[in-house]
């Protein structure tokens, strides 16, 4: 019926049955078809051919007033659909708690001002409950953090971007020791049970004989777990790339104990074919990517204990 509508519509614009034919590159006789063959669809007369040459009716009139619409609906249906569309409408981002802080608003500019047709919706939340939205529609794509060699469970579909690991940190000042048994001795600011970080630290401190003791459980907020660990109320563990940043790498020490490792893959998760939406989508991930490559997570992202114990005593000495 749309190609019909259509026919409809230029016979309207061009005011004869030929003059629709040359515009459409057809014969007249392929659109009289046309024309009879949706009305024969409504069961109405839309043409008055008492006239020569032949012109809608009143009820033809108001019938191309809804085909117009009707095409244009499904052309913006087709744009919508299509990845060579510019990208416009209403993108549902997800994201991981410990990812939602403030150095995602430059990969976000980056394609809002490359992109201006597009909105964003922003929501925060663990990585089974953004897979759970994903699955259901109520989320284009997620920005999430993985355990290394993981990717999101099936129909979804996993892109690793980049890669991240966890320390262990406490504040400035602190004095717990580089060693499990110290930890196993220090107070933890920790991810309620569930938390799959949590897990693999506790699995960790198990294989050396010793378990966290938990002064507090903080429900995913990483800056929460930061203002608590720099202010001495415990040893937590926080992303590399975060805690290098200029704000934080004099407020907290980094403690690695033997063997431990956390490495970390972030991944950007859909369902499928995103449409015209598929491109912006693209520069979030270039955006991210590059977040991740200039922010050196590979070194000490503090002061070493050492270091700090020689600065003191020789700030001793000086008095």
């Amino acid at each position: 019926m749309l190609d019909d509508l259509h026919a409809l519509v230029e016979f309207a614009q061009a005011g004869s049955i030929v003059a629709a034919a040359e515009r459409l590159f057809r014969t007249p006789s392929a659109i009289t078809r046309q024309l009879q063959r949706l009305e024969a669809e409504l069961g109405a007369e839309l043409l008055d051919r008492s006239t020569k040459p032949p012109r809608l009716n009143a009820l033809g009139s108001r019938v191309l007033e809804r085909a117009r619409d009707m095409l244009q609906r499904t052309e913006a249906l087709r744009s919508l659909a299509s990845p060579d569309a510019e990208p416009h409408g209403l993108l549902r981002i997800g994201l991981a708690h410990a990812l939602a802080e403030g150095t995602l608003i430059e990969p976000i500019r980056a394609l809002t001002e490359k992109y201006p047709k597009v909105q964003l919706r922003l929501l925060s939340g663990l990585g089974g409950e953004l897979f759970n939205r994903l699955l259901i529609g109520e989320l284009d794509v997620a920005i999430v953090f993985l355990p290394e060699g993981k990717s999101a469970p099936p129909p979804l579909l996993t892109n690793i971007i980049a890669r991240d690991h966890m320390e262990i940190v406490q504040g400035a000042t602190g004095k717990v020791g580089a060693d499990w048994e110290s930890l196993g001795r220090a107070p933890w600011v920790l991810n309620p049970p569930g938390c799959l970080l949590r897990a693999s630290l506790t699995e960790q401190m198990a294989r050396a004989g010793v378990a966290p003791t938990i002064a507090a459980e903080i429900h995913h907020n990483v800056h929460l777990h930061l203002a608590l660990i720099q202010s001495g109320y415990g040893v937590g563990l926080l992303p590399a790339r975060f805690i290098a940043r200029k704000e934080c790498i004099d407020t907290v020490n980094v403690l690695r104990p033997p063997s431990f490792e956390l490495p970390l893959s972030v991944a950007i998760v859909r369902v499928g074919q995103l449409g015209a939406l598929q491109r912006a989508v693209e520069v979030l991930e270039h955006g991210v990517r590059h977040l991740f490559e200039t922010g050196d997570t590979t070194k000490p992202a503090t002061r070493s204990r050492k270091g700090m114990l020689t600065n003191r005593r020789k700030s001793q000495s000086r008095k």
